[in-house]
């Protein structure tokens, strides 16, 4: 009975032991994993400020009014997704379908403000992107 009681004890230690080492690597996964995710927002805004404003070989559209569907077309298609573009007579206005989260909100801020030389309009629920319709 006694020796039941040592290998108890000594599996007891191993299981703590190794509950140490799983939090220790726990940890340094998650700073790794917010270091990659801060690292990969940064590329992908520097991704985006090296995007031409027109596709290479688009026809110019100097004075032409843009409108919901060229603005829609500045965006990779899973951010358009999560978009919805209403027109009014000088801006187009894009609004999130659902919630975007930190990431996906700097890359469509980069977006409308160096492509599109748009803005953000904090006002609430009613919060959304402008982009002027005369380039």
């Amino acid at each position: 009975m006694g020796e039941e009681k040592t290998e108890v004890k000594e599996i007891l230690r191993r299981i703590d032991e190794l509950l140490r080492i799983l939090k220790f690597l726990s940890e340094d996964l998650a700073e790794i994993s917010k270091t990659l995710k801060t690292m990969a927002i940064s590329l992908a805004i520097e991704t985006q400020r090296a995007m031409p404003l027109e596709p290479a070989g688009a026809p110019s559209q100097v004075g032409r009014m843009q409108t919901d569907e060229d603005v829609r077309r500045m965006f990779p298609q899973d951010l358009a997704g999560m978009l919805y573009f209403e027109m009014t007579d000088d801006y187009v206005i894009i609004k999130p379908r659902q919630y975007l989260g930190s990431e996906n909100f700097a890359k469509i801020a980069t977006i409308v403000r160096d492509q599109l030389k748009g803005e953000y309009v904090s006002a609430g629920k009613e919060s959304h992107f402008r982009v002027p319709r005369k380039p």
